[in-house]
């Protein structure tokens, strides 16, 4: 399947921004089940000072805000080839060796919650798939999609306290809960295609988790399936704030209004 993908970040500030850095990851790889035909990335208001690859394998871009500007504005697009493999993405790479995804964070910190949730996780007959598909349909069980409940700080527990959440807090229950099974576990932001329609309101997130002789292996919790070929992984990490399609600090303004643009649909190759 050919996807193609536009995505704006505009940001308005209420003063002029004297000085402010932000870190992008929002260009995709070509790996296990994608392949990046074309990606450009445009920017307003900022310009690109240098990119490189992080712990994660992750590309990252590093741009600098002009001086003086209330507005900036961000947009990436391209084309991304993908194929199914069942949500297996195999191989571990990167400078992050695997036991560093079994580490806790302070956003999947597991408490009393999580560990009683996972207590009634059937275990799987089949092998540890089966108990983490069990565990991503406990999770959704639990835990209502809403928006508007929780924020990028919101901690695994804390969002399973709640009873609700978004795909973020879906995610991070996950992970906690594998790395309490002794499962390398991580978070991936990317793009999915919708079905019933092509403007989102943001980007996507799943999780992976390694498996023995399978490798990386995706649950997106929140649609309680592994990843098809409507899925394009961006960027992973131990959680949201290693993943964050961006991340930044500015000085001498205040952010007055944020608003995001993201467009993904299957476009016909030409044979």
């Amino acid at each position: 399947m050919r996807l193609a993908i536009r995505h704006t970040t505009h940001y308005r500030f209420a003063e002029p921004i004297a000085h402010g850095l932000q870190r992008l990851r929002l260009t995709p790889k070509s790996t296990q089940g994608q392949h990046i035909v074309d990606w450009t990335m445009r920017y307003r208001g900022a310009r690109e000072e240098l990119a490189y690859d992080d712990q994660n394998f992750n590309h990252v871009t590093l741009v600098s805000v002009e001086p003086g500007a209330t507005e900036v504005e961000i947009t990436c697009s391209g084309t991304v080839d993908t194929e199914d493999n069942a949500g297996v993405i195999g191989r571990h790479a990167g400078h992050m060796p695997l036991w560093g995804f079994l580490g806790r964070t302070p956003l999947t910190e597991p408490g009393p919650m999580i560990r009683a949730l996972i207590a009634k996780v059937p275990r799987g007959a089949s092998g540890m798939v089966e108990t983490l598909h069990n565990l991503s349909g406990a999770i959704r069980d639990e835990v209502a999609y809403r928006t508007g409940a929780t924020t990028v700080d919101t901690s695994a527990e804390q969002a399973l306290a709640g009873g609700c959440g978004v795909c973020q807090d879906h995610a991070h229950i996950f992970i906690a809960a594998a790395r309490v099974l002794d499962v390398p576990a991580r978070y991936v932001s990317g793009y999915l295609m919708m079905n019933d329609r092509i403007e989102q309101e943001a980007t996507h997130a799943w999780a992976e988790a390694w498996v023995q002789n399978l490798g990386w292996v995706g649950f997106d919790i929140s649609n309680g399936i592994s990843p098809d070929p409507r899925y394009v992984r961006v960027a992973t990490g131990r959680d949201y704030r290693d993943a964050a399609p961006v991340t930044g600090i500015s000085y001498g303004a205040v952010q007055q209004d944020l608003r995001v643009e993201l467009a993904v649909e299957q476009q016909v190759v030409e044979q």
